[in-house]
């Protein structure tokens, strides 16, 4: 892989980023009114019909994504905590964390996030947090005691770098977006299999619903790997740029890719948070094929690569 600059990098996957953030509700507002196109009887009128229905349902769509939204977002980063079991790193406990931590904050100019702790010997780490007063960097016991102070620095940079370009953000709005459609699927897919009785003009909406709904859900996902695979390039090339030392997370990551499963971590939406996902695995290609479009981290092969290329 050719390395093209540091800023021309950040330049192109920001750009991909918000394409990508954009087709979002995009892609809802199309199988919308997709649906209640399909629904409409055939005749001179459909497409006037459709339209006329659509605009009439745009507001409930919004109003309806928009409250699922609201209460996700304010969820999410005490979901993270639930799901991952991390608890706050005292000062006491650990001044080495807090040493590097805090350096590379006065370096970069960046405000002190929290520092929270994994107990888990695997290694491995992520940031969270969608303000100033909820930024934390989240490390597992393992990466804190079997990676050296360059590598574990490096480590911490990335998480930092994520924090700074306010990746958590658009990676939690991506995983909303999906679980809209994920929710969707599954309720329709219930209401197929117990639906019983029902009358062949709506079964057939709800076979409609049932195949939209798959699509979105499919595409959403599509775009939700996209988008944290860039972030992931990012966060990368911003340690490398913040500790001026990129083989240092180029080793770091060499060890974490031998032992990267946290046992609490079994949901994906949480699992593409770390620095690794060993979820990938499963699916990791030799080389960046169709299966690589359902990864939501680079081949950490590729990342060592690019690294060392600085």
């Amino acid at each position: 892989m050719k390395y093209i600059g540091l800023n021309r990098q950040i330049w192109n996957n920001n750009i991909k980023s918000v394409i990508l953030l954009i087709l979002f509700p995009l892609v809802i507002l199309v199988l919308v009114w997709l649906f209640v196109f399909l629904v409409q009887p055939s005749s001179d009128l459909r497409l006037e019909t459709a339209n006329d229905m659509f605009l009439r349902s745009f507001p409930f769509v919004i109003a309806g994504v928009g409250l699922w939204f609201i209460i996700a977002w304010f969820s999410h980063t005490a979901m993270i905590e639930r799901a991952t079991g991390s608890t706050p790193l005292s000062r006491k406990e650990n001044k080495r964390i807090y040493n590097l931590v805090e350096n590379l904050c006065i370096g970069s100019g960046m405000p002190m996030p929290k520092v929270n702790v994994i107990d888990d010997d695997s290694l491995n780490a992520f940031a969270s947090g969608i303000s100033t007063s909820t930024f934390t960097v989240s490390l597992s016991r393992g990466i804190i005691e079997k990676l050296n102070d360059e590598e574990l620095e490096a480590v911490i940079a990335h998480e930092l770098t994520h924090i700074r370009n306010r990746d958590v953000r658009l990676l939690i709005i991506s995983i909303i977006f999906v679980g809209i459609f994920a929710f969707l699927t599954e309720a329709l897919v219930r209401s197929v299999r117990f639906g019983g009785g029902r009358g062949r003009k709506d079964g057939r909406a709800v076979i409609i619903a049932l195949m939209l709904a798959a699509i979105g859900y499919f595409l959403s996902s599509i775009f939700r790997f996209a988008i944290s695979r860039q972030r992931e390039y990012m966060a990368d090339a911003g340690s490398a740029t913040m500790t001026k030392n990129p083989l240092a997370l180029a080793s770091a990551l060499e060890k974490i890719s031998a032992d990267s499963q946290i046992e609490a971590v079994k949901r994906q939406d949480i699992a593409q948070m770390f620095i690794d996902n060993p979820q990938d695995k499963k699916i990791r290609p030799v080389s960046f094929s169709m299966a690589a479009l359902f990864m939501t981290h680079p081949p950490i092969e590729k990342r060592i690569e690019l690294l060392k290329q600085f």
